[in-house]
């Protein structure tokens, strides 16, 4: 049975359809919600000075908040995370670290051209996880 979900959320349509559908199966499961934010980590600038000062505590509660607008009992199931890195290096990362067996992820439609130039968090997700993965379009 599924009893702890990652979702990977970035405040877009999907990862907010992703929430819902983790936030239904965990209710049905009495199960939990781990959902993680990452900051993806660019090249230069002020990269260091912002992952050395900002330790995401309010940017967790901004994120607890946000997601209690869309299912009022997120409090009660949910653990958050904010973090930086590649997402789906630390959504898998995530996996081993806190014993997640189900992986939920939304699907954003981009075209080909996007794909091949930013890549697909849902298809490295998918190639590389050792546990079921939903993807919610």
């Amino acid at each position: 049975m599924l009893k702890h979900s990652l979702v990977g959320y970035d405040g877009s349509e999907s990862s907010q359809q992703a929430f819902r559908f983790a936030m239904a199966l965990a209710r049905a499961c009495d199960g939990r919600v781990r959902v993680v934010s990452v900051l993806q980590v660019a090249e230069g600038g002020d990269t260091c000075a912002l992952m050395m000062t900002d330790n995401g505590t309010q940017r967790a509660q901004d994120l607890l908040d946000e997601l209690k607008t869309i299912e009022p009992d997120a409090a009660s199931r949910v653990d958050i995370e904010v973090t930086h890195g590649s997402p789906g290096d630390v959504l898998l990362s995530q996996v081993q670290q806190h014993d997640i067996d189900h992986i939920v992820i939304g699907h954003t439609a981009r075209g080909a051209l996007a794909r091949w130039l930013l890549g697909s968090v849902s298809g490295d997700v998918l190639a590389r996880a050792h546990v079921p993965v939903t993807v919610v379009r």
